[in-house]
């Protein structure tokens, strides 16, 4: 901010000094991968973090883990899908020793902002 910099010309200076997070996508905080109403604890918040830190060591670089107590919502991007299913064991694994129950895909894909998907569906007026 204080250089005049835009969030381009810091990824393209980045790009020129040669370091590696040049072009990594942002992340949102993790609070925003539980479902509104969710009390959210370190424990809860590790979960998460552990399983999207595997998933980024499998080589997956847009992600979310959705928790959702016992069950992690994987949403990877579209063009991922058929490597995810691949290497399905491994995170499936992962997803365990994250402490989740059940770790499922997301076949829609990822998507910024999913979980407000609901809150649409409630503000719409009956039919």
């Amino acid at each position: 901010v204080e250089a005049g910099l835009t969030k381009a010309e810091v990824r393209e200076c980045s790009r020129r000094l040669g370091l590696s997070t040049w072009d990594k996508p942002q992340l949102a905080c993790l609070s925003s991968r539980f479902p509104y109403g969710t009390t959210i604890t370190p424990e809860r918040l590790a979960q998460v973090d552990r399983l999207e830190e595997g998933l980024h060591d499998l080589g997956f670089r847009q992600l979310r883990v959705r928790w959702h107590d016992e069950v992690a919502r994987v949403e990877i991007d579209e063009p991922d899908l058929p490597r995810a299913l691949e290497l399905r064991r491994r995170i499936v694994a992962l997803g365990k020793e994250a402490g989740f129950r059940y770790v499922t895909l997301d076949l829609a894909g990822f998507r910024s902002g999913s979980l407000n998907e609901g809150l649409v569906a409630l503000r719409r007026p009956p039919a």
